[in-house]
């Protein structure tokens, strides 16, 4: 395909897919604008998969047409000169946000300032460059407001938390990769206590793992638990809320639940749900807090069960409908994957589903796809000249990837890596619900083996 024909066609991409996203929003009001100081009711709407695929066009058309008509050393800049993370760290403990929103008409960075107790004109300089990227809005000059994506960083909300994690852990464990993946004592383990984060810690006398960690502190595992509530929301997994035939089942197994990111809104959309949430003793404490302040109605109904598991060491309850994991199996290498796995395989009946949500990753090349019909393998393609992975528009997955190294030297997997995990521990791929961005991969119990 010619240049000519690359622009082209990515421009299409680009109107059809734009078009496709407002008329989304158009659905439940009007579109958006970029100061909008309101969120939009679509921004809270558990099931977005139609705005995230056009989305996804969106973003992988329009970098790829910047990638192609910038000059190589403009992209190559842009990407490694990018401190927006700094900024928002900076926005985040200093709760920027909750001091704007008692001030609708904006605020002069000097009163600002007084109150965070920041060098005005430093403060400024920071603003400004999330300004440039959308985040926040400077009315006049050095006055600066909330806008729709700077109100999603209050501190009350979820979203600063994932924030937070990435520009905390996340900076401080890629400050090192290069260090850990050249020292022999690091540089082939698979092991968790070898992560980038454990490394970058080892000279404070820190050693074990990141979960390890979090168990002795109550505030990092809140700030954790928060921070998946937020990333469901991002990703636009609660799509499964509608997509799967929950009125055929009963019963479900919220295993590794976390203080209820999943089955808490499952648990309001269904409620003739029986949902027992899995987790260590110490997160289904704070579990119970949560639910108890979030949805005591459920709780009242006796709907949900809290029990303690040591998924690497222990089994679920045996025959349940549905055994649900949700960004778990990433957390971990193979060996302890296949082990989680196996544990829930062997509670299973046959009639039992397990249902595996998080990213799939995809190659980008076309040269690397087999000879099965696109979305076949229930892994959609992107249209040419689109990298077939969506390029940009799917980078999360990919960045996500690069986390699980960081922190827990773990990893996203492609199709065939789930699939051969699962034939591992005795399970067989029954069906992929695509939400856009994440996935669920069902499994059933390989008959095969028994």
């Amino acid at each position: 395909m010619s240049g000519r024909s690359q622009l082209e066609g990515l421009l299409t991409i680009i109107s059809s897919a734009a078009l496709a996203a407002a008329a989304e929003y158009e659905k439940f009001g009007s579109i958006p604008s970029i100061d909008s100081p309101q969120p939009h009711p679509l921004d809270s709407a558990h099931d977005t998969l139609a705005l995230k695929k056009s989305v996804r066009l969106l973003e992988g058309a329009c970098q790829q047409l910047c990638a192609t008509l910038a000059s190589p050393q403009h992209t190559i800049t842009n990407v490694v000169g990018s401190y927006d993370w700094a900024c928002v760290r900076v926005a985040i403990r200093a709760d920027i946000t909750s001091i704007l929103a008692e001030h609708s008409d904006g605020l002069h960075v000097r009163e600002l300032a007084q109150k965070v107790n920041i060098d005005e004109r430093k403060l400024a300089r920071i603003l400004r460059l999330l300004a440039t990227r959308g985040c926040y809005s400077e009315a006049k000059p050095d006055v600066f407001s909330n806008n729709r994506l700077s109100l999603s960083l209050l501190s009350s909300g979820n979203v600063a938390n994932l924030a937070g994690m990435h520009t905390d852990a996340g900076v401080k464990a890629a400050s090192v990769l290069f260090e850990n993946l050249t020292d022999p004592d690091t540089m082939f383990s698979n092991n968790p206590t070898h992560a980038p984060f454990m490394y970058a810690l080892r000279e404070k006398g820190v050693s074990g793992t990141l979960f390890e960690l979090m168990q002795s502190d109550p505030k990092k595992r809140e700030n954790y638990h928060r921070a998946m509530i937020a990333l469901g929301s991002v990703t636009g997994s609660l799509s499964v809320l509608s997509l799967f035939p929950w009125g055929e089942v009963a019963t479900i197994c919220d295993v590794g639940s976390g203080i209820g990111a999943f089955s808490l809104p499952l648990a309001k959309s269904y409620p003739h749900l029986h949902i027992t949430c899995y987790d260590m003793p110490v997160v289904l404490i704070q579990a119970r807090e949560h639910w108890a302040s979030s949805a005591p109605e459920v709780l009242r109904s006796q709907q949900i069960d809290f029990l303690p598991l040591d998924f690497l060491h222990e089994m679920p309850k045996a025959g349940q409908d549905v055994y649900y994991l949700r960004n778990i199996i990433h957390d971990w290498p193979d060996v302890e994957a296949t082990t989680i796995l196996r544990n829930v395989q062997q509670a299973m009946a046959p009639h039992s589903r397990l249902l595996i949500e998080g990213f799939v990753l995809q190659f980008a090349s076309r040269e690397e796809i087999n000879d099965s019909t696109p979305g076949e393998s229930g892994t959609e393609l992107a249209p040419e000249p689109m990298l077939p992975n969506f390029g940009a528009g799917n980078a999360r997955m990919y960045e996500s990837d690069m986390v699980m190294m960081l922190l827990h030297n773990a990893k996203e997997r492609n199709l065939a890596d789930c699939t051969k995990l699962g034939a591992i521990a005795g399970l067989s791929l029954a069906k992929i619900w695509d939400l856009g961005e994440s996935s669920v991969l069902e499994f059933k119990l390989d008959t095969t083996c028994h």
